[in-house]
């Protein structure tokens, strides 16, 4: 019982929450606090729940039953430059993203129900926002008739399972469902214009909502070709992400009052993921690991977001999108002392990694609420293991008749966005010059049972 109300209390705590842009897009690529310490190079090493996200067959690495927690405290601003020199700052709808950027992961291995029909699947479910949007810009900006606040509070719900086949190859899948919550933020996409062209009267607010449910899946490959002392040397991963469209019915709003029930397709692309995760040094003392991922995100499926009034069917607001695929590369290292000659009850872990990534949103169709940019990701992390008689935090004993170990992961990331000069968008409005700056503090808490 005491177990259930520390999984209830930490559900309740670190549900997933509105995400600002922090990807390519907006995908949001941190999902675990360990693996944004190292560049989100993880799908590969994917040993603790966070594999739920990174790659489903890591599951089967994770002993008993294990939670993982956490979140991000984004910072940041968006800056415009009028092509008339004027200034203009946007920022997260406040100093610090709120409510912050979570995720939470439940994994139990199945071997411990001494049934051997099940002795190598693991499962899980967890809790995150791949996808999200939270953005807003002053009402008296030269495009405020285009766009001047956005938000995007999608949630995934992800019911996952893997499978042991050998030593050297493990799988796993599971699925994504994708939904709002009516407790985080604004349970819905809305997006808010100052008047729409010669549409709507100059200075009306303009909104456009929508909430859906839609599913997809992902599935997971974890290839090990090589061991020393029953642990991975050199693993291979591969993961495929599905395509998602979300219908979200909603309304069309003018200066608060509803003229029409609309329609918007959102279309969540397709992701295939590789990663290839070398340790170098891996012994009882201390690790070392080198990894190396590709993404490949099929943003090109991402025509529109034309609004459609739900009667009619006719488009009220032409949105053309024409986004391109990209690829984003990421590399990240951890370092391990497993045991520490004066905190024999500890285990310490650094490190470090680097993203490229190239925007999908191209000049003609580039939108202000998705100031994308291409950019260059660094992040830096820290790892505490505690167990044996040592205490979490000085006060919780880490190893007792619940817990067997706790966990304590530190992230420091900052996005580096590329100026970006907009000069022949299809609205003359947008045009200008666009500089983004992100960065963001995480923490996690990771509890083994």
């Amino acid at each position: 019982m005491k177990a259930l109300k520390i999984l209830a209390i930490s559900l309740l705590l670190f549900l997933p929450s509105i995400n600002p842009v922090y990807g390519e897009a907006f995908r949001n690529l941190h999902q675990g606090t360990a693996a944004a310490g190292q560049g989100d190079a993880f799908a590969a090493q994917a040993d603790d729940p966070s594999a739920l996200y990174y790659n489903p067959a890591g599951m089967t690495q994770l002993e008993s039953v294990q939670l993982y927690t956490g979140l991000l405290l984004v910072g940041g601003n968006y800056h415009y430059t009028s092509p008339a020199g004027q200034k203009f700052d946007g920022t997260l709808d406040g100093t610090i993203a709120s409510p912050p950027p979570s995720y939470f992961y439940l994994t139990a291995n199945l071997n411990q129900l001494n049934i051997d029909v099940l002795k190598d699947f693991t499962v899980g479910i967890g809790l995150n926002s791949p996808f999200g949007l939270l953005i807003r810009w002053p009402n008296d900006i030269p495009f405020s008739e285009i766009d001047v606040f956005g938000t995007l509070p999608l949630i995934d719900i992800k019911p996952t399972v893997a499978y042991k086949v050998n030593d050297y190859l493990s799988i796993g899948g599971g699925l994504d469902i994708y939904t709002f919550a009516n407790f985080l933020g604004e349970g819905q996409l809305e997006v808010q214009a100052s008047g729409r062209g010669t549409n709507f009267p100059p200075g009306a607010l303009v909104e456009v909502n929508g909430t859906d449910t839609a599913v997809g899946f992902n599935l997971g490959g974890l290839l090990t070709l090589w061991r020393t002392g029953g642990k991975p040397r050199l693993n291979f991963a591969f993961v495929y992400r599905s395509p998602t469209t979300l219908r979200l019915k909603g309304e069309l709003l003018l200066n608060g009052t509803k003229l029409n029930d609309t329609v918007i397709d959102l279309t969540l692309p397709q992701i295939f993921n590789w990663g290839i995760a070398l340790w170098p040094l891996r012994n009882e003392n201390r690790e070392w690991k080198v990894e190396v991922d590709l993404d490949y995100v099929d943003w090109g499926s991402f025509n529109n977001t034309d609004v459609h009034n739900a009667d009619t069917g006719e488009v009220q607001l032409p949105q053309p999108r024409n986004w391109k695929s990209v690829f984003v590369i990421k590399v990240g290292t951890e370092y391990k002392w497993l045991r520490l000659p004066t905190m024999p009850n500890w285990e310490m872990a650094l490190r470090a990694g680097y993203i490229r990534s190239e925007t999908p949103v191209p000049q003609s169709t580039f939108e202000p609420l998705v100031p994308d940019a291409d950019f260059n990701g660094f992040s830096v992390g820290i790892g505490m293991i505690c167990k044996g008689h040592a205490r979490f935090l000085g006060i919780v004993p880490c190893q007792n008749s619940i817990t067997k170990s706790i966990s304590l992961d530190l992230t420091y990331v900052n996005q580096l966005y590329e100026s970006r000069t907009i000069n022949n968008n299809r609205q003359a409005l947008v045009n200008g010059k666009y500089d983004t700056a992100l960065h963001a503090g995480g923490i996690g808490v990771r509890v083994t049972f």
